[in-house]
């Protein structure tokens, strides 16, 4: 029997090393002031898995950023919005109803954008209204759509049970 630690450590550095690794293999359109970061994706899992996922995002940023070339505004800034985001969202949507679960994700939309379009702006020396327009677009493509689909398809019954098999009990984590 796996420790619920070793099963978090472990689930934190895959959640980071997935992150970065899709951050960094799609690096041109990850980079930009409009960006779709196919990797924040992710960020809704956090709902289902809590801190591992939390932690995970938000290192994973970091690393992925170190390979961006704008410095550690940008190394920080990412990390700190995708931990703040994803755990606004856990807490807004955990042992709630499916409706919930849209409020974290919107939740997790805003943040990102909020905070990234900010330094993003500043960095690239655009008008604020642009770097909020460049990040919410991608946002709306990468959590709203493709993470909304990725996290209902991982939190249906059947990946559920497949994974409790494998000693991850999903409903226990909230």
């Amino acid at each position: 029997m796996r420790s619920k630690s070793t099963i978090d450590v472990t689930l934190t550095v895959v959640f980071a090393a997935v992150y970065a690794i899709c951050v960094v293999f799609l690096a041109p359109i990850s980079f930009q002031l409009f960006q779709v970061r196919v990797a924040d994706a992710l960020l809704p899992l956090a709902i289902l898995f809590g801190w591992p996922a939390i932690l995970g995002f938000s290192v994973g940023a970091f690393v992925a950023n170190l390979f961006g070339g704008l410095g550690p505004i940008d190394m920080f800034g990412g990390a700190i919005a995708n931990f703040i985001a994803t755990f606004v969202a856990w807490r807004v949507a955990r042992q709630r109803e499916r409706a919930w679960v849209f409020v974290g994700i919107g939740v997790e939309i805003v943040l990102v954008t909020l905070i990234v379009g900010s330094y993003l702006s500043y960095l690239f020396g655009m008008p604020l209204a642009v770097g909020l327009l460049g990040i919410l677009l991608g946002s709306i493509i990468a959590i709203g759509i493709i993470g909304s689909l990725l996290f209902f398809t991982l939190s249906s019954e059947r990946v559920i049970a497949m994974l409790r098999r494998y000693g991850l009990d999903l409903k226990k984590r909230k």
